[in-house]
């Protein structure tokens, strides 16, 4: 899918191809990997400094979204059903010190 989102610093709008992971109609599971590199990707920090300017393409139909990072318990389940469903993740955790993020985007009206 193509995630939007407003730049942290520029104000402009960046869309980047990611994995999302259908949780429903209107909600994604989305993974703040950038394959495993030592920072989080760009769009996680648009995201984060503008979480009201957030957009998903799914099958040509574009629709905001609300995010929202998830913590402990959650956030591990959901890596859990990530990893059941694309295992390569496991080898980008292992390439990191960081705790990868994982951000559940749900349409906002």
């Amino acid at each position: 899918m193509l995630l939007t989102t407003r730049g942290a610093g520029s104000g402009e709008l960046r869309t980047a191809p990611v994995m999302g992971f259908a949780q429903g109609d209107s909600t994604w599971l989305v993974v703040a990997s950038a394959a495993g590199a030592a920072k989080h990707p760009a769009w996680y920090f648009n995201m984060a400094r503008h979480p009201q300017d957030v957009w998903v393409e799914v099958e040509g139909n574009k629709l905001r979204v609300s995010p929202q990072s998830l913590q402990g318990a959650e956030r591990d389940e959901a890596w859990r059903d990530i990893l059941a469903k694309s295992p390569r993740y496991a080898g980008y955790e292992q390439k990191t010190d960081r705790q990868i993020p994982v951000v559940r985007l749900t349409g906002a009206p």
